[in-house]
């Protein structure tokens, strides 16, 4: 049933809906219809529970570019991510399942998407859309691609290489292991490029472990020795062993070049 909407709520609507933003912001409102503060506050509010506009953070709200039939709306998922960082000052990327399903690693549709930023930490709601947000240092950012939405917004999106990167570095978050490992060899004999670019990508974006598990998948695949040694060039020294499937127990044949245990019995 269409919800009904009162004269404030109109004018605000047809406000919002004469610009060329999506976005409305507390006290805009104020200046430019002459309504008290609290005014604004409310009718933002009624117009939020009702579903016709989404909530951003408390004092910014996304609008329909026009009232949909039924009148409930939500934003799609990347205007809402896009308009959070940029209020925000962020930088973002998305990874995890939504690039692994973009790929074709995985047929599973994630019902969220996931984002490494560099501002928040957590989940978040706006509208319909369920994001996760992954706070990371400035220098894990990076190794990404520009994808263009119907509606004309620019995405980034992680790489094939940093998204399979992410996969290993990332495993207890995304449960990729071992996953991963096959997701790597089959790209990689695929494209005989790939291999320099996933090691360019480990070197930036990975940590020892990623190195090193890497690294041990590698030499199992047989790619060309200077990649090998480019990789190793990255390692701290270590008289330690960790497991290259890192969910499972630390049993199998050691390998000293990567300081790995090959547990994948």
């Amino acid at each position: 049933m269409p919800a009904v909407l009162g004269p404030l709520e109109i004018q605000l609507l047809a406000y919002a809906q004469s610009r060329t933003r999506q976005s409305v912001a507390a006290g805009e409102m104020v200046k430019a219809l002459g309504w008290t503060a609290e005014q604004e506050r409310r009718v933002m509010s009624r117009l939020a529970g009702k579903d016709i506009i989404a909530r951003v953070r408390p004092g910014l709200y996304l609008v329909p570019p026009r009232l949909p039939p039924g009148g409930r709306w939500s934003p799609g998922e990347f205007l809402a991510l896009t308009t959070l960082m940029k209020d925000r000052g962020g930088r973002y990327q998305i990874s995890g399942p939504n690039t692994f399903y973009r790929y074709g690693w995985t047929e599973q549709v994630p019902n969220r998407l996931y984002a490494y930023n560099n501002r928040i930490s957590g989940d978040r709601q706006i509208g319909a859309v369920a994001l996760t947000l992954i706070k990371v240092a400035d220098q894990r950012l990076g190794g990404t691609e520009v994808a263009r939405t119907p509606d004309g917004i620019d995405v980034l999106y992680a790489s094939k290489a940093r998204s399979l990167v992410d996969a290993v570095y990332d495993w207890s978050r995304f449960d990729t292991m071992p996953k991963a490992f096959d997701w790597i060899r089959r790209e990689v004999q695929k494209d005989d490029k790939l291999a320099a670019e996933l090691v360019q990508a480990t070197i930036e974006f990975g940590n020892q472990g990623t190195v090193r598990r890497i690294g041990a998948l590698f030499e199992r695949l047989d790619v060309q020795e200077p990649l090998l040694r480019r990789l190793e060039r990255g390692l701290n020294p270590s008289s330690s062993y960790i497991p290259w499937i890192p969910n499972r127990a630390k049993r199998g044949k050691t390998n000293s070049r990567w300081g790995v245990i090959i547990n994948n019995e």
